[in-house]
């Protein structure tokens, strides 16, 4: 009875994968943002200060990512006077408020199995010390993951040039969904 015991405990773990933690290469990944405005768009970029991933089975299980929100920059304005304009503004209060909130948050805190290298994750979103939950879908890539996040920065008392909260905008408008197109690299 006992060797009965000891091979089934054997085969139990044998089947049951153990969970493996994967650190961001923040230097590999990529976060570049897109907001749009009635007349145009702009787009640039964003670094990670840190993140972690924990796998099971191909499962996300939990990852926790810091946003550095210093590190915004505009690539798509080459003057450099529109161009630190814009990201003063980004920076300011009107926006990301990054002097109070240098650091945006977001945690994974579910997943559906991988399935044709995709999945749907949910979790939470930390923007300016305001957390809403968000989904989005992932897909696994040769050095890690992507996805394409669309955000509604109204949620994150971000207001400004909204049309929810200001009336005849006209052509000033900015839409208040923005992206966030992620491309991590973990080792």
């Amino acid at each position: 009875m006992k060797k009965i015991n000891v091979l089934l405990a054997i085969l139990l773990i044998g089947f049951t994968a153990v969970a493996q933690e994967f650190s961001v290469n923040t230097l590999k990944s990529e976060l570049k943002w897109t907001g749009k405005k009635v007349t145009g768009e702009h787009w640039g970029f964003i670094n990670l200060k840190d993140g972690s991933i924990t796998l099971k089975n191909d499962k996300t299980l939990v990852g926790v990512f810091h946003i550095d929100m210093n590190s915004i920059n505009n690539k798509d304005l080459e003057d450099p006077e529109w161009n630190g304009k814009l990201v003063g503004h980004l920076k300011s209060d009107d926006f990301f408020s990054v002097e109070n909130f240098s650091v945006a948050t977001l945690k994974i805190t579910e997943s559906t199995p991988l399935k044709d290298n995709a999945a749907d994750v949910t979790g939470e979103l930390t923007i300016k010390g305001i957390t809403h939950p968000i989904a989005f879908k992932t897909m696994k890539t040769e050095t890690g993951y992507s996805a394409s996040i669309s955000i509604d920065r109204t949620k994150y008392d971000i207001r400004y040039g909204s049309g929810k909260f200001f009336d005849s905008l006209g052509d000033n408008m900015i839409y208040d969904e923005f992206i966030l197109d992620v491309n991590l690299s973990i080792e």
